[in-house]
């Protein structure tokens, strides 16, 4: 250890695993006994013991108290108290050991993109490394405020295990890397089991369409909830912003209509990036939402100030509602953490389909059924910005510590408890380690299967990396709203606000060089 760590460009290769690998199949054991599905959520102190016990690959590169003195800032989340709270427990270890101090930058999701988006615009960037997705990759790599991946990262956390989507292109820019990935995004569908199938308050089966959806969520209003008795709901649409992450559960029911297996494109027309937000297909999907909006208690009472975080954290697990597309770790909330109460009867499936598509190329919709799963967001990375770039001891540091959160054994955790993180590489679908840890086969089938199909489906709707993304979907957001509200006259007046303010964006960056990144982002 100590010839390898000695000098800080140290280029690994193969040499650096023999002394963790041979164990870790008994540590990532170890790491998902703690706390212990079923055993209550995490604590910080369980955030440092999995911390600490996952530090073996560091150890491997980084010599005792290396980077004394070395200070470094860390901008990410504060929602839901996950993300950059764990990441606190996780490296605490890692400055013990290292002799390193983080200063931490905590931002609600909804404040994320407008803060990021002021660095970027005034070139004023007060982090050393920074948890972010994938679609923020045009603005921040193409602009060149990030620092390479140096060689001995790539190999300590074994990018090969990566499930294919989450490979390159994505976390790369003309042909360099630069992203840990800690997390795998896609969305998925997650019901209740006791509001579906034989003996269930509606005795119908799961629901597989959109169409369904809303009729079932019509049916259901004004009926008591099995679990709580309560008022029983349908499905839980966000109406109100998130900082531009709110427009993903808008595209979960306007995908299916609007991606259609023959196109790659699904928010502009490539040749011209005319937003086709105002199509007829995404038109239907706003008309979906006022649709429920429209019935009497459809929605849980002040759904119109209910954000993606009280959909998913503060009705779906607590109890009200009883469908939800989100994020895949609601599966893992759902048996591990405190504040849920649907652990034993939720059920997963891949985002819903439609019964018909809409075909922008022909200008025609298609009586044929659709499924197109959302990989919204490419998951969160860690990203070193070039800030560290001059100072060698301060570098090594920082991609260190970027390492240690992207580890493969301790992935695995963040994956199986709370964290704001999915499962995002080859390993983490092993079914047993996940029975030993405490989830039953049937569940842990249903939930990793439902993430599985939707990596691995040959529709599904990819994220384009360009430039602005948020921009566009900030705008979408704050146009929806008001729709919502009833101050548009229609779904078709929304939607063509929203197709406005796209192109006046999309003029100000430069229409051409975003006709070249979005061809470039669909692989055409």
């Amino acid at each position: 250890m100590g010839t390898l760590a000695a000098f800080s460009g140290v280029s690994t290769g193969a040499s650096v695993r023999p002394a963790w690998a041979a164990s870790h199949g008994a540590l990532r054991a170890e790491i998902l006994k703690i706390p212990g599905v079923g055993m209550g959520s995490p604590t910080d102190a369980d955030w440092q013991k999995v911390g600490e016990m996952c530090l073996g690959p560091i150890k491997e590169v980084v010599s005792e108290g290396e980077f004394a003195g070395v200070e470094l800032t860390f901008m990410g989340l504060n929602n839901q108290n996950l993300h950059n709270f764990l990441f606190r427990g996780f490296l605490k270890p890692w400055e013990a050991y290292t002799g390193a101090k983080i200063n931490w930058i905590d931002l609600a999701q909804a404040d994320y993109n407008a803060r990021l988006q002021q660095s970027i615009a005034t070139g004023t960037v007060d982090f050393d490394i920074i948890e972010m997705g994938a679609p923020f990759e045009g603005d921040v790599l193409g602009r060149g405020m990030a620092s390479e991946m140096p060689d001995w990262v790539a190999e300590i956390i074994d990018m090969d295990d990566y499930v294919d989507y989450l490979k390159a292109p994505v976390g790369t820019w003309d042909g360099k890397t630069y992203r840990v990935s800690i997390d795998g995004d896609c969305h998925t569908f997650a019901y209740r089991k006791d509001y579906f199938g034989e003996g269930s308050l509606t005795g119908r089966e799961v629901p597989t369409t959109w169409q369904e959806i809303n009729e079932v969520s019509k049916m259901l209003a004004g009926q008591s909830d099995p679990l709580t008795g309560l008022d029983a709901h349908g499905y839980l649409d966000p109406l109100k912003g998130w900082g531009g992450f709110g427009f993903y559960f808008l595209e979960n029911r306007a995908a299916p209509y609007v991606k259609h297996p023959d196109d790659p494109a699904w928010l502009f027309d490539p040749d011209t990036m005319k937003p086709r937000v105002n199509n007829p297909g995404w038109v239907q999907a706003i008309q979906d939402v006022m649709d429920l909006i429209a019935t009497e208690n459809a929605y849980p009472p002040d759904q119109i100030n209910a954000d993606p975080g009280t959909t998913a954290f503060q009705q779906f697990l607590a109890g009200t509602g009883s469908m939800l597309t989100w994020w895949g770790d609601v599966g893992s909330s759902a048996r591990t953490s405190d504040t849920s109460v649907v652990g034993d009867v939720v059920g997963f499936g891949i985002n819903p389909a439609s019964d018909r598509r809409y075909n922008a190329a022909s200008g025609e919709w298609e009586d044929t059924m659709n499924e197109a799963p959302n990989m919204a967001y490419l998951g969160w990375g860690v990203y070193v910005m070039a800030t560290v770039e001059g100072d060698e001891k301060k570098k090594k540091a920082a991609w260190s510590a970027a390492a240690h959160l992207g580890g493969k054994d301790l992935s695995l955790w963040a994956s199986a408890y709370p964290s704001g993180f999915q499962p995002y590489r080859n390993s983490h679908f092993q079914y047993d380690e996940w029975e030993e840890a405490g989830y039953d086969r049937e569940y842990i089938e249903d939930y990793l299967g439902s993430n599985l199909d939707s990596y691995n489906h040959p529709n599904a709707a990819l994220e384009p990396r360009i430039p602005g993304i948020f921009q566009y979907y900030s705008v979408a957001e704050d146009e929806l709203a008001k729709g919502f509200a009833g101050q548009y006259g229609s779904a078709q007046e929304t939607a063509d606000a929203i197709a406005a303010a796209w192109e006046t964006i999309t003029d100000q960056i430069g229409r051409d060089q975003q006709i070249e990144l979005y061809k470039a982002s669909l692989g055409l």
